[in-house]
């Protein structure tokens, strides 16, 4: 037992190291990307062109999603890994090269489909409200931003093959690079071209993501490419195997994507935008706390699973989720209290009028609801997948989103009714949504490990809602003290001394993950001082 707990231990730090480097990196990453973002709401407002924009990127990034997104990643990587563990370093680069090509094959063939009947997209699938012009631009801009989701394709595969290997940091740093790529397409090519620069940025930034991460790529021990479809190897078979019910659970997710961009298009002008920068603010932090976890404990995972190392994957995971729960409870309430100061500091500008403030705050608000369900969705799936149990969470996240389809309609005509804003009603659904998937895959989880540390986590739980309670109150307060009119100071306090109060009643609670968390940080400054 004592060997167990001892090695439960390493583990868990070892997902903690990763972790805190993944998110240091997607802290990075996402700053940028809310940089890109803020650039384009300030360019572009809410108006024609930006809700053209904004629905091309959504159909690409749903081929992408739907080829070689979640799917490959959960299927790939604890295939991939699990060979890695075993020492079957040749196997595993034939596996990488089989799927690399079929990912590659599949994506172009379906990009150029979608060149080709661009303007019947956009018409019968993705945005039947538009006008006619805004139809045309919108295909337009889907002909250039297509070409994206290839090289996402090609470079997703780089970042589970350098994540397997324990290395996280290019590929936590590349979406960064996508968004320097979106950056480039504003100021140098924008002046030029319009919104039709923005999108040659995105393809740009889709380069630049895959680019990165290929010095370290090509320093892995053993690489080998080689071209092959590899439909006769087992290991080929079973990562087809794992990501057939995984991508039914993907397109269901993005079918409910492609839903709220096509409801959206007949709701108020603007939706569709308004939906589109909320969404981002609401998953920056889920990034930085489930995305940089989930990432970091996913190889940990599938190593522990193929030595049949179950115990120290259930304190693995437990001590994962508990992390989650201190992180985004906190980062969901914050939300929610200063979401109008977000957006109007972020994306206020010419083009950004008081009513875009105003239609964007209104979504954020329904997102953020959902964050503590996104960021254990996040965890908990990779659990699964490490396992090789796609088909659980296909089916709980079908059923989920399935009723998200329903929700949509539901509550976007129960907030039409009451005279609130409709596309309000499509975020509280995705929220509604993922809460009831999150429990759901708790609870299977749970009976699938005979148990989760379930005390320690309700602890954890109960530690979060009560700091974040005092956080609360201090955020309300200095809404009184400062006023609404000093909108900047007002939310640089809030966060410094939100933040500040909710890490101080931790401690006074006495919350183990903060004292590791501290730890960590303490070797990361003077560990290799105290070596030396």
């Amino acid at each position: 037992m004592q060997i167990n707990s001892k090695n439960g231990s390493v583990a868990t730090k070892e997902i903690a190291r990763g972790a805190l480097t993944v998110m240091a990196a997607f802290i990075v990453s996402n700053l940028v990307g809310l940089l890109a973002k803020t650039l384009t709401a300030r360019y572009f407002g809410t108006g024609i062109e930006s809700n053209a924009f904004f629905a091309a990127n959504r159909f690409s990034e749903i081929l992408f999603n739907l080829v070689a997104g979640g799917a490959l990643g959960s299927a790939f990587i604890p295939v991939f890994a699990g060979l890695l563990a075993k020492k079957e370093t040749k196997k595993a680069w034939k596996l990488a090269s089989s799927v690399m090509n079929l990912v590659t094959i599949v994506l172009t063939m379906l990009s150029l489909l979608t060149m080709i009947f661009s303007k019947q997209v956009v018409q019968y699938i993705l945005a039947p409200g538009f006008s006619g012009p805004e139809m045309l631009l919108t295909a337009r801009l889907l002909r250039i931003q297509v070409i994206s989701s290839v090289i996402f394709g090609l470079s997703g595969l780089v970042m589970a093959a350098l994540n397997a290997h324990q290395h996280f940091l290019l590929p936590a740093i590349a979406p960064a690079m996508y968004q320097i790529g979106w950056i480039f397409g504003i100021f140098l090519l924008e002046p030029k071209m319009g919104i039709v620069g923005l999108a040659w940025g995105v393809v740009i930034g889709a380069l630049f993501h895959l680019a990165v991460q290929i010095p370290r790529l090509i320093t892995l021990p053993e690489i080998l490419y080689s071209f092959d479809l590899g439909l006769k190897v087992d290991e080929v078979r079973e990562v087809l195997r794992l990501m057939a019910p995984r991508l039914l659970g993907v397109a269901v997710v993005q079918l409910n994507f492609l839903l709220n961009t096509f409801l959206a298009s007949f709701q108020q002008d603007g939706a569709i935008t308004a939906l589109s920068l909320a969404f981002p603010l609401m998953i920056m932090p889920q990034a930085v706390i489930a995305q940089s976890i989930a990432i970091a404990a996913l190889p940990t995972f599938s190593a522990q699973v193929a030595k049949n190392q179950i115990g120290e994957m259930r304190n693995s995971l437990a001590a994962s989720l508990r992390a989650v729960l201190l992180l985004s409870i906190p980062a969901s309430i914050g939300l929610i209290l200063l979401r109008e100061p977000i957006v109007s500091i972020l994306y206020r500008g010419s083009a950004f009028t008081t009513d875009s403030v105003r239609l964007v705050s209104w979504a954020l608000l329904w997102y953020s609801v959902g964050l503590v369900g996104h960021c254990l969705v996040e965890v908990i799936s990779r659990a699964f997948y490490a396992l090789h149990d796609t088909r659980t969470p296909v089916i709980v996240g079908v059923g989920a989103m399935t009723g998200n389809l329903i929700l949509s309609f539901f509550f976007s005509a129960i907030f039409s009714k009451i005279g609130w804003m409709p596309h309000g009603g499509l975020a509280l659904a995705n929220s509604t949504a993922t809460a009831v998937e999150s429990v759901g895959l708790l609870l299977l989880m749970r009976k699938k490990l005979n148990g989760l540390n379930e005390k320690r986590i309700t602890e954890s739980f109960t530690k979060s809602i009560l700091a974040s309670m005092g956080m609360g109150v201090v955020i309300l307060t200095l809404g009184r003290l400062i006023g609404i009119g000093k909108i900047g100071q007002y939310l640089v306090l809030s966060i410094l001394l939100g933040g500040a109060i909710y890490g101080l009643l931790l401690i006074v609670l006495r919350t183990n993950e903060v004292e590791l968390v501290f730890s960590l940080i303490q070797k990361r400054i003077f560990g290799e001082k105290s070596r030396k």
